[in-house]
């Protein structure tokens, strides 16, 4: 097994020289705890993780007993499962914990982050962690923040592997989980039936006391079905035989603990015709071609969902190249009830870029006409983009790029 560089790596050692807490979000089985005990190495930091029954009964039942037995520098993993460390890692930070005495992950992002604004409000760095990136697992590791800008793009090119339509399925069908890619599990099926089975038995079963388990993962696998797509409870909900009321409190638990995460339409008091229902995204495609029954790249190429799947894997690469910066970011899609769509707009320095999503090699300039929409927005329309299949970058004129999917 080799150990893969992350590139949030450097932003991590630069934290932890200012902040007394670090806190590191994220999905299960990403590469939270790996990544930093591969930053602990050669120091006096020490781990602990709540995964252990002993560990986080005596974490939620005397949490300052548990933070006198595990002194700082420490990495404590799994925080979520004992909230009562919070109040007690706020009394060691005001009482001067130098920078970097306590490291915190965690897989249940929203639950935690509450509970760190709730705490450690100005007290605590919170960053986030994906899965694999291109950049990570196909160029150089170092990334920016997708921008579509002519230098930007010119840098982006440097250090990424060129691929073809069908190595960008190959890339989107084995996904971009640590476990599997690193080469430490190489079944892809067995590993992703397993990361199923064990999210559904500590995540869900957390979250959710008595869930029906064999039905959860029929929910599971009736979402995947609809990844890249606009959000429909009722169509999930008939699919599985529960109530809406159900689809929408199951679905915010894989929102809570990020299997799923969601693009807002985007709308302003100009543009009143906007459609507003979301649409829903999984953090990782590899697990959605598992979950649908794909098996192999070459069948999922030609598949009902190939356009679906490959605008899941461009979303998602884009996230994480502001996630990999611990930056935020401001990203929607457009559709309106005159048919105008526009797959996902970035909103950044002042300017709204509009971007395509296409399984083709040679798009039409015919799909960038909705882009004009934007312009009665309050905002204005900045340079925007079709993301395809395409060898090498190109553009349909100066207000509109090609950009190669192997790019992000």
């Amino acid at each position: 097994m080799k150990y893969i560089k992350r590139t949030l790596e450097k932003k991590i050692i630069e934290i932890s020289k200012e902040y007394s807490c670090l806190l590191l979000i994220g999905p299960r089985q990403v590469g939270k705890s790996t990544m930093l005990e591969h930053l602990m190495e050669g120091t006096n930091r020490s781990k602990v993780s709540l995964d252990d029954m002993q560990e986080r009964k005596l974490a939620q039942s005397d949490p300052a007993l548990f933070l006198e037995l595990h002194p700082a520098p420490v990495l404590i993993d799994e925080v979520q499962y004992a909230p009562e460390l919070f109040s007690y890692i706020k009394i060691k930070v005001d009482s001067g914990a130098a920078p970097g005495s306590y490291w915190l992950t965690g897989s249940q992002s929203f639950r935690l982050m509450d509970l760190a604004q709730e705490s450690l409000a100005g007290r605590t760095a919170i960053l986030h962690l994906s899965a694999l990136s291109q950049s990570e697992l196909y160029g150089s590791g170092e990334t920016t923040p997708f921008a579509v800008d002519l230098q930007s793009l010119n840098n982006r090119k440097r250090g990424l592997a060129k691929a073809s339509a069908t190595e960008m399925y190959e890339r989107i069908w084995h996904g971009a989980m640590p476990g599997h890619r690193s080469g430490r599990y190489t079944d892809r099926d067995v590993f992703y039936s397993s990361y199923v089975q064990s999210y559904i038995d500590r995540d869900v079963s957390d979250m959710i006391p008595g869930i029906d388990k064999l039905l959860y993962a029929d929910f599971i696998r009736a979402a995947a079905c609809r990844a890249g797509q606009m959000l429909n409870v009722h169509d999930i909900a008939m699919d599985v035989g529960v109530s809406d009321d159900t689809a929408k409190r199951w679905l915010m638990v894989l929102e809570k603990s990020e299997v799923i995460f969601y693009l807002r339409p985007y709308s302003n008091n100009l543009l009143s015709r906007t459609i507003k229902t979301p649409k829903m995204y999984f953090f990782d495609t590899g697990l959605v071609a598992y979950l649908t029954k794909y098996s192999s790249p070459e069948i999922l190429m030609n598949g009902a969902i190939n356009g679906a799947i490959l605008e899941n894997y461009t979303v998602a690469e884009i996230r994480k190249t502001y996630y990999n910066c611990a930056k935020d970011f401001i990203m929607h899609y457009y559709r309106d009830k005159d048919s105008n769509e526009i797959d996902m707009v970035i909103e950044s320095d002042g300017e709204l870029h509009p971007l395509e999503i296409k399984k083709s090699t040679s798009p039409s300039e015919k799909l960038i006409s909705a882009f004009k929409v934007l312009d009665k927005a309050s905002t204005p329309r900045g340079t925007g983009a079709i993301l395809c299949l395409r060898d090498e970058l190109s553009a349909i004129n100066r207000q509109c790029f090609m950009i190669p999917i192997w790019m992000i």
